[in-house]
């Protein structure tokens, strides 16, 4: 499996399971409906864990703009593959959230509300605040990147054991960190999903509010380019 293969599959498998946590808990009539943050932050946890696990091995398992950006600006990933790394994982997690849609199609269509149809799709602020909410996107890839870059091995990434940690990094952001903006932690994981938001048809639709979108792409662009540059300064 190529690099390119491996970020655009492992970028689908975390939408699809990420943004399905979401979906179970917060759409009418399924089977998870009202299990709460808690659940949300345990199960994109685990889809990180189930899509570094699968792809590591053939990319090392960025599946996530702003660790590709980390990762190059601190030396251990080459600038060259940057663009590929990115275009895989914008594609995979458009394709992933496709497929969120797809699989939950007949409880969005029993939910009436378009924001909490929306917010399968996307993040939004608790408290709309955008130099709060930037701060928080920030602050959460920051660590999320900045723990990644201790794990990572030279000329390969992320292995396949690392998918333990790197899990727990992300339950532990979302149970500490998410609670002001939905963590989005990751360019992908919002602005595709929230594209396909603006495409597919939903019964309840309503905006995709792409007033807020640019904060979950440049926060986590400039954490994850502000951990990189620590680690470089420190010389690790």
């Amino acid at each position: 499996m190529s690099p390119f293969i491996g970020e655009f599959i492992g970028t689908a498998i975390l939408l699809l399971l990420g943004n399905g946590v979401v979906a179970n808990v917060i759409l009418k009539d399924t089977k998870g409906h009202g299990a709460g943050w808690i659940a949300i932050s345990l199960g994109w946890g685990v889809s990180v864990f189930v899509a570094v696990f699968i792809v590591a091995g053939f990319s090392g398992a960025h599946i996530n703009p702003a660790v590709t950006l980390g990762l190059a600006l601190a030396g251990v990933f080459e600038w060259s593959s940057v663009p590929l790394y990115l275009t895989a994982q914008f594609s995979g997690a458009a394709v992933g959230a496709f497929l969120v849609w797809v699989f939950y199609r007949d409880h969005f269509n029993l939910t009436e509300d378009a924001a909490t149809n929306r917010h399968v799709f996307c993040t939004t602020p608790a408290i709309r605040k955008p130099s709060s909410n930037l701060l928080s996107e920030i602050i959460a890839t920051f660590i999320l990147v900045f723990a990644v870059l201790y794990l990572v091995e030279p000329e390969i990434g992320l292995g396949a054991l690392d998918a333990i940690p790197v899990s727990i990094v992300v339950l532990t952001i979302g149970l500490t960190l998410g609670g002001t903006t939905g963590y989005a932690i990751n360019p992908a994981r919002d602005l595709s999903p929230r594209i396909i938001h603006a495409i597919v048809p939903l019964k309840y639709k309503g905006s995709s509010d792409w007033g807020y979108a640019w904060i979950p792409v440049v926060g986590p662009i400039v954490g994850g380019l502000l951990a990189g540059l620590l680690f470089l300064i420190l010389g690790n």
